[in-house]
């Protein structure tokens, strides 16, 4: 791949060929925000966000890196528009985070995915809104591209393919899909308008790959709705599912099997709220009159006559799954006689608090359910091997990009391909912002930007730079140790012996430390005798002189906060 090239020394869209530059969406696989260039004018498919592992101490979110973009407008670039493939928070999340950083532009969505995003930007007082799309409408124009949505299956409804067709050829965004024949909602995939469009010719098919690695065809989500059932007539107490919010098809399954059992169904959780109240307005939530209950008529129901349907399933700090395995939900406790039922994957990065959620409800004696892969208590929205070969028999593109998925599934999907007959260096294996050039008969790499992580504190919204998170990091393996030193003004020198405070440390007799320590400040200090003008300067000073002699005499690295005052 060739070196990073300036934005401003050489034009990467000429007339020739459409760039393609992915800001999120590998590695992780979530933060899912890709880019289409041509002639100036850019194409954004998906705003997503992405969630922390368990080193980044103290950031809710994670955020596409825009960096490449605010410097493309910078240098005359225009944005025609955005598209949003599915309401998944990984591909809508980071709407609100983004837009306020980017100049105005239409934004496209089919019915639930246009509802969910607007949801949000109203939530947080962010003036732009998503136009809705129907899947049977014609092509949308933006600018030079011209946009298409077709309706796949997925764990959410309403999940979308694109259509994108420019100037140089027609495009397939294959956003998270599978190919579900019986899917709960009843409607299947629109193979006739993908084999149409094939017609007319790919140049590339950029495709989901996140189950590559699995041989065969995703199962139906069909018969989840009857192990529900079975499960609930044999559950003595309250039966609970914790799933995706976003899952409407799941609930809908759950809800038809709580009716079926004669129990009522309580939603818990302001996120499955929030996505109830929009299926419900669209008309996709599926519920008898009288089915569902209010949190506060929970006490008037006996435990066997209830379902909860909660959201919190990835064992997020402080979600309502969370709060009633610990016992701190105010309205609901778990008794022995009571099921809970996992009904969702565990999203990457998660395994250690979706495990520990286990625990503790395991802990207070009720019934725990988890479907481990075997697809009875859940089925992946994503496409397996097959899948992903019978996507490319009916694009049947010239070239090959697997997207949305780590480096792992991204090798698994070439082979996939190759079997199939494409030659290897006919599929492009991609990094974040790694460009490729697409002109009509060939593919060649680009530009390779960095791309960081780029950190949010949710209740904020305030992005964290990366020592911010560094420091997290030290505080919590190996403390924090307070520096406290008088200095005279008058010549920079220590009028007393330092104070030192040591916290979270394994530090605990620091008064012979402090008596050594001053003695290397002494040391230090006494270099420069002059009235002190830079008082920051002297902070660092004393900070990173402290910094080195904990570290060459006691082999520890804390967080080092120098107090200095001033005599």
């Amino acid at each position: 791949m060739p070196d990073e090239i300036n934005l401003d020394s050489t034009k990467n869209s000429a007339s020739g060929s459409v760039s393609f530059i992915a800001l999120g969406g590998f590695e992780d696989v979530t933060r899912n925000m890709y880019l289409y260039e041509y002639n100036n004018q850019i194409l954004i498919v998906d705003c997503g966000l992405g969630f922390p592992d368990e080193t980044m101490l103290g950031v809710d979110l994670l955020l596409p890196d825009i960096s490449y973009l605010l410097d493309a407008l910078k240098n005359g670039k225009k944005i025609v528009g955005m598209v949003l493939s599915h309401g998944h928070e990984d591909h809508i999340g980071g709407l609100p985070f983004i837009l306020p950083q980017l100049p105005q532009f239409p934004i496209y969505a089919s019915p639930l995915t246009a509802a969910l995003a607007n949801e949000k930007l109203k939530e947080y007082k962010v003036s732009n809104s998503v136009k809705t799309v129907q899947f049977t409408d014609k092509e949308i124009q933006l600018g030079e591209f011209g946009v298409s949505l077709v309706h796949v299956t997925h764990s959410i409804l309403d999940s979308s393919n694109i259509i994108i067709r420019t100037p140089i050829g027609n495009l397939y965004h294959g956003s998270d899909f599978k190919f579900d024949l019986t899917p709960a909602d009843g409607k299947r995939t629109d193979f006739l308008r993908i084999t149409q469009a094939a017609q007319q010719g790919f140049i590339a098919l950029m495709s989901d790959c996140l189950g590559s690695d699995r041989d065969g065809f995703t199962p139906s989500e069909q018969s989840l709705g009857q192990q529900f059932e079975r499960e609930m007539r044999n559950c003595p107490g309250k039966f609970i599912i914790t799933t995706y919010s976003s899952n409407v098809s799941r609930l809908n399954q759950a809800i038809q099997a709580a009716e079926m059992t004669g129990r009522k169904v309580c939603f818990v959780g302001r996120s499955i709220l929030k996505v109830k109240e929009v299926a419900d307005r669209l008309g996709y939530l599926k519920m008898h009159d009288g089915t569902e209950i209010k949190i506060d008529d929970l006490p008037k129901f006996k435990s066997r006559q209830i379902v909860l349907l909660v959201a919190g399933s990835q064992g997020q700090e402080n979600s309502a799954m969370t709060r009633i395995a610990e016992g701190e939900h105010r309205d609901i406790k778990l008794d022995p006689q009571d099921t809970v039922v996992f009904s969702s994957d565990t999203i990457p990065g998660n395994e250690l608090s979706v495990s520990a959620l286990g625990d503790s409800i395991a802990k207070r004696g009720a019934r725990v359910l988890y479907s481990n892969g075997k697809g009875i208590y859940h089925v992946s929205g994503h496409g397996s091997a097959g899948d992903h070969m019978l996507l490319i028999a009916l694009t049947q593109p010239r070239f090959l990009v697997p997207i949305s998925g780590t480096y792992r599934h991204m090798v698994a999907y070439r082979t996939t391909a190759q079997q199939m007959g494409y030659k290897r260096n006919d599929i492009f294996l991609l990094e974040n912002g790694q460009e490729i050039l697409i002109s009509k008969n060939a593919i060649k790499f680009g530009r390779k930007f960095e791309i960081k992580h780029v950190y949010v504190d949710e209740v904020s919204g305030e992005e964290l730079e990366n020592f911010v998170i560094r420091d997290r990091e030290r505080l919590a393996k190996e403390g924090v140790v307070i520096v406290m030193a008088e200095i005279k003004a008058s010549n920079g020198q220590l009028a007393e012996k330092p104070e030192m405070i040591a916290r979270g440390s394994y530090l605990t007799d620091t008064k012979e430390i402090a008596e050594a320590l001053a003695q290397e400040l002494e040391k230090v200090l006494s270099q420069h005798k002059e009235k002190v003008t830079n008082w920051f300067h002297v902070r660092r000073n004393i900070g990173e002189t402290s910094e080195r002699f904990l570290y060459k005499k006691l082999r520890t690295r804390p967080l080092v906060l120098p107090v200095v005052i001033e005599v």
